[in-house]
């Protein structure tokens, strides 16, 4: 081959590759990959040309990017408090769905009628029958029953012991059931206080009517004479049956009180002086 036909050969290649680089520069049909040109196929035309269309805004000036950068670094080293959120006590919690319960139970009579065994509050359990026979049992004490006085009953259980103005100092003061139950007893009243929100501390069964509600304590008056069994912390297990005379039951903060004895008008006046 001659030199003229070597440079006409270079010549020729040269501008080959020189328009391969023009056509992936300026024709839609070829893209240009390290700076070859390579054959573009329909979808990926289209999607250059799009691409095209597209405007994309100008960055923010520098002062703007520095306000910005500024207003965020502040609020990292200032964090917002976290808010709190208001605590309950699980007791609490669990006394206000006794009380929601008892109401819902006592609406209607088909609720008394279906579910009278699950009405609990207080720490007390009660189930109303159509008739049911009082028992016939003695008295007895409750267990480890011991006399105490009023200080010493204060000193050694875990929850406040109150004492009705209406009453006066009490006769007689037991603690009983490892500092589980304190009874103050005056002539012809009994007061039982104890821990009334977890567990049931008293069962009580009796016939019709009804327990009334009382809105105010709030609390239940019970009419009648009727059974009332003690149950133990321990075994869980009811304790024979006794007999109870008109009790008036009701929740003073976490403590339950089973006052007996006294007429209905009588126990609320007796009630409403516990201090």
């Amino acid at each position: 081959m001659s030199s003229s036909d070597e440079r006409s050969g270079d010549q020729t290649g040269d501008d080959r590759f020189g328009n391969e680089i023009r056509g992936a520069a300026g024709a839609p049909g070829d893209r240009s990959i390290d700076g070859f040109a390579e054959p573009v196929t329909g979808l990926e035309a289209e999607l250059l040309a799009l691409g095209e269309t597209l405007h994309a805004p100008a960055p923010p000036p520098a002062d703007v990017a520095r306000a910005v950068r500024t207003r965020l670094e502040g609020a990292r080293e200032e964090p917002r408090p976290a808010r709190r959120r208001p605590w309950t006590s699980p007791r609490k919690a669990v006394a206000a769905v006794a009380v929601f319960l008892a109401v819902l139970i006592a609406a209607t009579p088909q609720g008394r009628a279906a579910v009278v065994s699950v009405l609990r509050f207080a720490g007390v359990e009660i189930e109303v029958h159509d008739s049911r026979p009082l028992p016939t049992s003695t008295p007895s004490p409750l267990p480890s029953e011991r006399r105490v006085t009023l200080d010493q009953a204060k000193r050694e259980v875990a929850f406040p012991v109150a004492v009705p103005s209406a009453l006066g100092e009490p006769a007689d003061v037991r603690i009983a059931d490892g500092g589980r139950v304190v009874t103050l007893r005056w002539p012809g009243v009994r007061l039982d206080e104890y821990d009334g929100t977890l567990g049931v501390v008293f069962r009580k069964e009796l016939g019709a009517p009804w327990p009334e509600q009382i809105a105010a304590l709030p609390g239940w008056w019970i009419e009648q004479p009727h059974g009332v069994s003690y149950v133990p912390a321990r075994s869980g297990e009811p304790e024979e049956e006794q007999v109870a005379g008109p009790t008036l039951i009701w929740q003073r903060g976490l403590v339950g009180l089973r006052l007996e004895g006294p007429d209905r008008d009588e126990a609320l006046r007796i009630a409403d002086s516990v201090r």
